[in-house]
């Protein structure tokens, strides 16, 4: 029978474990940028709509707020449906907010669809559960870093292409007032399209499909209990919630900062739009190496140490990415600005990854619960910080703020280390996968 893959074969889809890793990063990256493809648009559709800088704060609110109940319920349905079911489900309901948008007429409308189509953020939970429950514990931090690391690049794509792709479509004869209206139905085709590829090509687990397995009377890794009884049992464990506050300062500030970026390059330091989607873009393409490094980083330590390192590593990478965010607040130009934003950059896409490095080893009977409730922290906290900004009214005040705040939950990391038992219990499950 099929077991988990020790090793990541980067260049082959020959195997079940491959390409679950292979497509659910894509899915991944699909739903990322149809989720903010949006965003770098937001200064040609401000005008459009005459948005007030109250309306374009509520705009980003709800771009994240509806992830976070989507997000905890996607975790228990992959624990009682399996991923594959799960992924293919999110991509088609998905789908059908993104090609809306494109018809908003009003500020209403433009609001709804924008919150609806949060529910593509959710995607995250079910690509960390994929990749889960396909490797073993020496390498699942890697897998589920490079994974969701390469999907996250999907909003620094969204970024940069977007503005371009406007600018194509109105090159090839669309009006300049429905430029952005065309560009955002191709992210919602692609979904679409992801979704036959994903159903058709992956499976659950190494061993098969949940529903067959169940039916066989298999033990199942990662889905033994579904529904709410997965549910339940995460929220009981404490160190889900110390790890649902850290991934909100880290994973909850990146989705901010892709939400307000390229608007605060054009106000603030008066760039283009094009060259403001570069900038904000690059923030995002860090994704694509530095959430895997997290990973990768939190596995070495591990295997130099113990399960606990992993939590020490955390710790370190939040405190760098709250200096980070300070610098970035301070910046007094352009240059500076987009260095800095590169530099805390690093630090949080590198804590994300190293806070899902440690998701696997919190309670193997709830993997789905666990990385729902945790996964929705993200969303709480770039909730959070929108919620900060429209207070404040103002981007710098709030990125000082976040600093702070993002330095003091680096305590949280520490708080969630795990007792001598889990460690030797962790020390032994690797050594029985090597």
């Amino acid at each position: 029978m099929a077991s988990k893959a020790t090793s990541i074969k980067l260049f082959s889809i020959s195997t079940p474990q491959m390409r679950a890793f292979h497509l659910t990063w894509m899915a991944f990256f699909v739903c990322f940028f149809a989720w903010f493809a949006c965003a770098p648009l937001m200064p040609v559709i401000k005008g459009e709509f005459g948005l007030t800088p109250a309306q374009i704060a509520n705009i980003n609110i709800a771009a994240v707020a509806v992830t976070i109940i989507v997000r905890l319920i996607i975790g228990p349905l992959c624990d009682h449906f399996g991923p594959r079911k799960a992924y293919t489900g999110l991509l088609l309901l998905g789908s059908i907010p993104v090609i809306g948008v494109a018809f908003a007429q009003t500020y209403e409308s433009f609001l709804f669809f924008r919150l609806a189509i949060g529910a593509a953020g959710a995607s995250f939970v079910i690509t960390q559960y994929h990749t889960s429950v396909m490797f073993a514990p020496k390498v699942v931090g890697t897998a589920n870093a490079a994974a969701a690391g390469w999907g996250n690049a999907g909003g620094g794509a969204a970024q940069a292409a977007m503005p371009l792709l406007m600018a194509a479509m109105i090159m090839l004869g669309v009006g300049e007032g429905y430029g952005w209206r065309a560009a955002l139905i191709v992210p919602g085709v692609l979904m679409i399209i992801m979704a036959g590829v994903y159903y058709r090509f992956t499976q659950d687990c190494p061993q098969g499909n949940f529903k067959e397995l169940r039916a066989a009377g298999i033990a199942i890794d990662g889905g033994k209990k579904g529904g709410w009884d997965s549910f339940k049992l995460a929220a009981a464990n404490y160190r889900v919630w110390l790890l649902f506050i850290t991934y909100g300062a880290c994973f909850g500030i990146e989705i901010f900062i892709h939400n307000i970026a390229a608007t605060y390059y054009v106000d603030h330091f008066k760039l283009t739009l094009a060259q403001a989607g570069m900038a904000a873009g690059s923030f995002g393409l860090l994704a694509l190496f530095a959430r895997a490094l997290g990973g990768w980083v939190s596995d070495k330590f591990a295997a130099a140490g113990n399960l606990n390192n992993r939590v020490n590593l955390l710790f370190v990478l939040m405190l760098g990415e709250g200096a980070g965010l300070l610098m970035f607040a301070h910046a007094g130009n352009a240059t500076l600005a987009i260095c800095a934003m590169l530099f805390f950059g690093l630090f949080t896409h590198m804590a994300c990854g190293a806070t899902y490095a440690v998701v696997p080893f919190v309670d193997k009977r709830a993997l789905g619960g666990v990385a729902g409730i945790i996964g929705a922290g993200g969303n709480v906290g770039a909730v959070a910080a929108g919620f900060l900004m429209k207070g404040t009214g103002d981007v710098q005040q709030t990125l000082s703020i976040l600093g702070v705040l993002v330095g003091i939950s680096a305590l949280c990391a520490l708080a969630a280390r795990f007792s001598a038992a889990a460690v030797e219990e962790s020390a032994i499950a690797t050594k029985l996968a090597a």
